[in-house]
């Protein structure tokens, strides 16, 4: 029998009582996820779980490619989960109720597969207390039939030994190459009546699927990568993440090389998207989800084939619409002027160059080059375009560095300083410190330690100069490769901490640095072993697919100092990846490969009013259910989103950050219902009222519906009577029975939440059912009454 909760129900106002509610509460727009009964059968339940906050884990990629094409699964339902902040654990423990999926309420607990993507090795403490709070064993040899199989994805698992004793399979690799074939297969197999021992036999046999004392797994590669159009849309967040915007991946794998680099190993080979599959997943990111910013993703997308053509189409395609192009990982020595013009217009995200190491050598050795006159030459002409600043990137500990420390820090002051006096910039600059990853070259090394004194010196002839220095933490760096190095026996130290009261480790803030001190004191001989130089590598029942001579010809090509040539088809130095089926993937471009999809959407976009005028849509609209716990800041960026979404051309603002014209009457704050809140925006054309609500609602989130509407027209030269400039009060009413009667305030919902607070009732029992307008008797009336006494309705 499942379990479901319902949030706002089940916690109601004591959720008013958590930092960022709507963490908690679901009900964004495009939730895919049904419960057991709307989906008509007993499907192949499971829950995608990402072991951090909501706004980490909603900014992650492969969490939403999971989600949407599991849901696209027949008898399969996927549900999110996420980490809770220690506040929200608190009220969960206090009312004895189980950490729960946002779309449909069910428990952990009462899925067939609980899976886990793990993108960051300090997250594996809070991927324990989510164990915790679902009621799920923390080992898996001590789960039986009544509990989830766990799985563990994401780069981490290319490392799984250090938490082999926590899950119950890791999948190896990337989830298209078969990961969603053996969910069906485990589908199939549930209707058949099999149990969770037969559903586990059955995921372990995969050759990509490793558990605990499995000899070997083979990194699945995803082959059809290059022609697979895979947005991964939905759902869109009600509340602003971190990363705010549409994700569109050009690009898998890295031509480069770079040595250090795990993800660029990992992710071989190279394989760039189509660039019609890429603009049409731009279209459905804009046209579905509402997104006025997309990412164009990949390790290195200056190294895409066509990307400045592919910029320069997008921007003529959407600037109507005001989207942005950003992308945020660019190489210095292929990223062009011209590329640098396009992702100027709009809106400008930032500049970030990753140098690692200022010194040639120093780069010839991790294979990379970054050279200073080259980003100054970048940076100069990036001010003619409106760019004030940079992200600068180094790293410290690199093997084969021939400087002392002190001179391995001097080097980064005199590239920064030399840079800054040579473009007139201050810079963001980030230092952290080099670890030693799997499967890459630099395996075998020893973690460089005791690195505090340069990040110090750094920090303190920098910061002076204006430029904002962030460096990494010494100790956590050394926990990072303790979890990123290490062998099962690391399992043992997870645990003790967690059980101390280590989670949410992945915050600096919350790092619980006299846990993990203890424990490395406790620990030193292991922690020394597993940080030192290696011969026998744990990790070696993981097959990356690279052969471990190119690993080593690369090891002895760093200490030379010698440069590869990036990765190319038929090239010189196979690594091993490529086969007949695994290959290099190019975007085929030539000036006559033209990019017109979309076109028929934004042509209206980009006309030109017919008339000078402004034609004004007025409306009204009620929060409640899980809008009940959304800010205004976020019901601003709802409205912004739907409006996109349901093909309503609104009027922007100029300037920097061009936005809708959308303007609200009054702030309401969380936790209290509304009726008929007020609202307006303007538009590039006349629109029926009708369809507008039609439009507006299909493009809404759960909770919030618009009820009126009224297009009116404002002639040029007429006075815009804002709808804020003309607010007299609110009416209230009681959502509780014995509360106090209607109410009618000329201020906010303060006086009468204080009147209701009074007799014992909260916020919760409050609506606002109406916000009023001023008339010219200084009484107050209908909002769509006042407008229509000054405008002539459409």
């Amino acid at each position: 029998m499942s379990y479901y909760i319902n949030p706002v129900t089940d916690l109601g106002e004591a959720l008013l009582g958590v930092e960022k509610p709507a963490r908690y509460t679901g009900g964004e727009f495009g939730r895919l996820a049904k419960r057991v009964e709307e989906a008509g059968e007993a499907p192949l339940q499971t829950i995608i779980a990402f072991p951090d906050l909501y706004e980490i884990g909603m900014s992650n990629y492969a969490l939403k490619i999971i989600y949407n094409r599991m849901n696209a699964l027949t008898g399969v339902i996927c549900d999110r989960a996420f980490a809770p902040a220690p506040d929200f654990e608190e009220l969960l423990t206090k009312k004895q109720i189980p950490l729960y999926g946002l779309d449909t309420g069910i428990a952990l607990s009462s899925v067939d597969i609980l899976m886990f993507t793990l993108g960051y090795e300090l997250g594996i403490t809070t991927l324990l207390a989510m164990l915790k709070n679902a009621s799920i064993p923390l080992h898996s040899e001590e789960r039986d039939e009544i509990h989830p199989i766990v799985i563990m994805g994401g780069v981490c698992a290319s490392n799984p030994l250090p938490y082999a004793a926590f899950i119950d399979a890791f999948w190896i690799g990337e989830a298209e190459a078969g990961f969603f074939n053996l969910i069906e297969q485990a589908r199939d197999a549930k209707r058949k009546g099999e149990g969770r021992g037969a559903l586990l036999e059955l995921l372990r046999r995969h050759p990509s699927v490793w558990y605990k004392d499995k000899p070997n797994a083979v990194r699945a590669i995803h082959t059809g990568f290059s022609q697979e159009a895979a947005a991964a849309i939905y759902p869109v967040p009600s509340m602003r993440v971190v990363q705010q915007h549409g994700y569109v991946e050009i690009m898998r794998g890295c031509p480069n090389g770079c040595r250090f680099c795990h993800a660029g190993m990992w992710y071989r080979p190279m394989r760039q998207k189509d660039a019609r599959i890429a603009a049409l997943e731009v279209e459905e990111y804009v046209k579905k989800g509402g997104f006025r910013e997309i990412s164009l993703s990949s390790l290195s997308s200056a190294d895409y084939d066509g990307i400045d053509a592919l910029a320069c189409r997008l921007n003529t395609l959407y600037k109507g619409l005001f989207v942005s192009f950003q992308l945020p990982s660019l190489h210095v020595s292929t990223f062009s002027l011209p590329l640098l013009k396009e992702i100027s217009k709009v809106r400008k995200s930032g500049l970030t160059f990753a140098v690692e190491t200022p010194s040639l050598r120093g780069q010839l050795s991790i294979n990379k080059t970054a050279g200073l006159d080259t980003i100054a030459e970048t940076l100069i002409e990036s001010k003619k375009y409106g760019w004030k600043g940079a992200k600068l990137y180094f790293m410290t500990g690199l093997p084969f560095s021939e400087s002392a420390e002190s001179d391995e820090a001097d080097e980064i002051i005199t590239f920064v300083k030399e840079l800054s006096r040579r473009v007139r910039m201050v810079f963001t600059i980030n230092v952290g410190i080099f670890i030693p990853k799997p499967h890459t070259p630099f395996q075998w090394q020893a973690q460089a330690e005791n690195k505090r004194g340069a990040l110090k010196k750094i920090t303190a002839a920098l910061k002076p100069l204006g430029h904002k220095v962030n460096t990494a933490n010494a100790f956590i760096s050394r926990i990072e490769g303790l979890l990123s190095r290490g062998d099962e026996r690391v399992g043992r130290l997870i645990e003790d901490a967690f059980l101390s009261g280590a989670s949410l480790d992945a915050w600096s803030d919350r790092f619980r640095f006299d846990i993990w001190e203890r424990i490395a004191a406790e620990n030193e001989p292991l922690f020394q072993e597993i940080l030192g130089a290696k011969a026998d590598l744990p990790w070696s029942c993981i097959d990356s697919g690279i052969r471990e001579a190119f690993l080593k010809q690369e090891l002895s090509n760093s200490k030379d100092a010698e440069q590869l040539c990036p990765c190319q088809q038929n090239c010189t130095h196979s690594c091993g990846v490529c086969d007949k089926d695994k290959k290099i993937q190019k975007n085929i471009h030539t000036e006559n490969n033209s990019l017109k999809l979309g076109e028929n959407f934004i042509a209206g976009s980009v006309q030109a009013r017919l008339q000078p005028g402004t034609y004004r849509i007025l409306f009204s609209y009620s929060k409640k259910g899980p809008a009940l716990f959304l800010s205004h800041l976020s019901i601003i960026e709802v409205f912004s989103m739907a409006l996109l979404r349901a093909g309503i051309e609104a009027e922007y603002s100029e300037g920097f950050n061009p936005i809708p014209k959308l303007t609200f009457a009054s702030p309401i704050s969380i936790g209290i219902s509304a009726n008929n809140e007020i609202a307006s925006v303007d538009v590039r054309g006349a629109l029926a009222d009708t369809v507008f609500i039609s439009k507006m609602n299909e493009a809404l989130p759960e909770g919030i519906r618009i009820n009126a509407a009224s297009c009116v027209y404002i002639p040029f030269g007429e006075k815009k009577i804002s709808v804020p400039s003309v607010l007299w009060g609110f009416a209230y009413t009681a959502t509780s029975s014995g509360a106090l009667p209607d109410f009618v305030a000329t201020q906010d919902e303060k006086a009468y939440r204080q009147k209701k607070i009074g007799r014992g009732e909260g916020v919760f029992s409050l609506c606002r059912h109406a916000v009023l307008a001023k008339n010219a008797d200084s009484g107050f009336m209908d909002y769509f009454d006042f407008y229509k006494q000054h405008y002539t309705p459409v």
